[in-house]
């Protein structure tokens, strides 16, 4: 017994080693802009970029409306699939992974080739056209984390019995749906907003693709023309992606569904 804690400690030693010395590494590096001294002028001058904020900001409300749209989508669907539907359950899951399989790029050639300028719904031809493309290209990729989080949320509760429940006190299908399953459900329907936020920051491929000024592009941008700013902006994804981690675990222990008794 010794003997295996001794080798698991020592695994999860040189884990940590693995991926925090090339972490702090890349912090120091961030911290030598100023020629013989460590200094935070790096993240000051990312900080005071106009695109580092428009691109930041232009990503903060792609996530908030992703966020919104794809849970108004998922949480329905979810229960409605486990309600009425059970036997539907594996091509729903099935279609729900597709996203996993099918790499971004394809996705977004799909978009371009189906939406272009010359199809019959021409959506690339405005500003506000491929930000819906942009919109259905980050649900899409956040589609399989969503809907399990949610899934495994609903499976806590006994979905049919707070139906009948409501029903018999004469509530109809959105007061079932808002006031009984969403609550029931929201640290599903949060862990599934943090992992998508952590998503749409941190992509690439569709954004660029479809030319808009998301946080993923600039990132590129800033790695292939700077020194110092690109390692201040890795530490600073670095830290919103574990910052949504964090907030991830608070939710799921302080907000976890009672299951409901037999």
């Amino acid at each position: 017994m010794k003997t295996q804690k001794f080798l698991a400690w020592l695994a999860v030693a040189l884990g940590s080693i693995y991926f925090i010395v090339p972490l702090i590494a890349t912090f120091e590096f961030s911290l030598r802009m100023r020629r013989g001294e460590y200094s935070f002028d790096a993240y000051r001058t990312v900080f005071s970029d106009g695109n580092f904020q428009a691109s930041f900001s232009y990503s903060m409300l792609m996530a908030v409306i992703t966020i919104a749209v794809i849970t108004l989508l998922v949480v329905p669907t979810a229960y409605w699939v486990r309600l009425r539907l059970p036997a539907m359950r594996p091509v729903v899951e099935f279609i729900t992974m597709m996203p996993l399989v099918v790499p971004a790029i394809v996705i977004i050639f799909g978009y371009l080739r189906l939406y272009n300028s010359s199809s019959v719904l021409p959506l690339t031809g405005s500003t506000t056209g491929t930000d819906l493309l942009f919109l259905c290209g980050l649900m899409t990729l956040s589609l399989p984390y969503t809907y399990r989080s949610i899934d495994a949320a609903m499976r806590a509760i006994d979905v049919a019995t707070l139906t009948e429940a409501a029903q018999s006190l004469g509530a109809g299908w959105g007061t079932i749906m808002f006031r009984c399953i969403f609550p029931n459900v929201l640290s599903g329907v949060l862990s599934g907003a943090f992992i998508t936020f952590a998503i749409v920051i941190g992509e690439f491929t569709i954004p660029s693709l479809l030319n808009r000024p998301a946080f993923g592009p600039y990132l590129q941008l800033i790695g292939a023309n700077r020194a110092y700013e690109p390692p201040a902006l890795a530490i600073i994804a670095f830290a919103m992606t574990w910052a949504s981690i964090g907030l991830l675990n608070i939710v799921a222990r302080f907000t976890r569904p009672v299951p409901a008794k037999a």
